[in-house]
């Protein structure tokens, strides 16, 4: 059975794929996540998750690897995980009330046939017009601090979003309806192996 990688620690993606019934492992890349301030968004989110990818690929040639990144932009700055809480506390004070785009880049690759594919997906969100007590009772949940933009769309701070135009799963962290037709380049149909697990 072909065997597939998971080349990320986000507990989030992981809850995603295990969602979806896939058999996969988990081995996390040890690639820092450097933003290049001359590429776009989905450039960036693309090249990291595919850093990410290769870093794993390399140990593991038959496999395939999924490497992912994701990246809140919003008026054309982009937001990681939040230093702390006042950065916390910055981020959701600049989103309070505006619409952001969250940006995902997805990688799949195996080392042993040379095929890599990657795209990026975007999903926008509209934030309400957040209080000073919203946004400090918020961060006190400690929800924030190790998300990019500082919230979770899937826990309390799904009391933040006022909208979203696009995947939802994108926002978790990995756009799931992207991922039959990348898998399937790969010889992989992800239906089916569920229906074949299925079968008595």
């Amino acid at each position: 059975m072909q065997q597939i990688i998971l080349a990320s620690a986000s507990p989030r993606r992981e809850l995603l794929l295990k969602q979806i019934g896939l058999d996969f492992c988990v081995i996390p890349s040890c690639v820092e996540e450097i933003i290049d301030p001359g590429l776009a968004p989905q450039e960036t989110v693309v090249k990291l998750a595919d850093r990410k990818a290769r870093s794993v690929s390399s140990l593991y040639p038959e496999a395939i690897i999924l490497g992912a990144d994701t990246a809140v932009c919003c008026e054309g700055e982009i937001l990681g995980k939040p230093r702390d809480q006042q950065d916390a506390y910055k981020m959701l004070k600049f989103l309070s009330g505006r619409t952001h785009e969250v940006v995902s880049g997805v990688v799949l690759r195996q080392e042993s046939r040379k095929m890599t594919r990657g795209e990026a997906v975007i999903t926008r969100v509209r934030f309400r017009n957040l209080t000073e007590k919203e946004i400090t009772g918020y961060i006190a949940t400690g929800e924030p601090l190790d998300k990019a933009g500082a919230y979770g769309i899937q826990g309390y701070g799904a009391l933040l979003v006022e909208g979203i135009r696009g995947c939802y799963f994108n926002v978790v962290g990995l756009p799931l309806s992207r991922l039959p037709e990348m898998f399937r380049e790969f010889g992989v149909d992800l239906l089916c192996l569920r229906l074949n697990t299925a079968s008595p």
